[in-house]
């Protein structure tokens, strides 16, 4: 669903646990970290779209979570003509989204990245709010800045989330899942 000034709608998660850590996928066969994110379908709201992008991509029901806030307004990136399909090329011009800060009420074993026949992810993490932007994709990295700043005036700044100035794109996680198991990093 591409709207007139060439953006498909889609939704952002930010997915936190107890100590305001963060949840990052990584891309399957790629050394790229994200968020959940996916397109709202036809008839969906962006809730919606975001609990099915939410289970799709890592398993957890809405039972497993709770809505802390969202973003006010649409964020926008552009995405570069390589990365685009053929056939949208002459009026995609790349994605405008509703980004959503979640709690997770369950725990890390309700995770489950091969929820759908497609996975989007191989390996998952949990990480500080404010680093590792430097391993998502060059054209997300604004919007992704827009939507943690954003939605960082919903939490308890006094929970040690300090402000976007804490950013390091050098940070690395203690350990990373891969399909439930826990690696530790030396």
């Amino acid at each position: 669903m591409i709207d007139r000034n060439g953006y498909r709608a889609n939704v952002g998660i930010i997915l936190l646990n107890s100590k305001n850590q963060v949840f990052w996928g990584k891309r399957v066969k790629q050394d790229s970290w994200q968020f959940p994110q996916g397109g709202i379908k036809s008839g969906e709201t962006p809730t919606q779209a975001m609990y099915r992008e939410l289970a799709e991509e890592t398993g957890l029901q809405p039972v497993h979570v709770e809505i802390i806030g969202r973003t006010r307004e649409w964020l926008r990136y552009d995405v570069p003509a390589c990365w685009t399909r053929r056939e949208w090329r002459k009026n995609y011009k790349g994605q405008k989204q509703i980004w959503f800060l979640l709690r997770l009420l369950g725990r890390d074993s309700d995770v489950s990245l091969r929820n759908c026949p497609h996975p989007e992810f191989d390996a998952w993490r949990w990480n500080q709010y404010w680093v590792e932007l430097g391993s998502v994709v060059e054209f997300k990295r604004q919007v992704y800045r827009q939507a943690l700043t954003e939605l960082s005036r919903l939490l308890d700044h006094e929970a040690g989330l300090g402000s976007a100035a804490g950013y390091r794109e050098d940070a690395r996680p203690a350990q990373i899942y891969q399909t439930g198991t826990a690696k530790t990093r030396k």
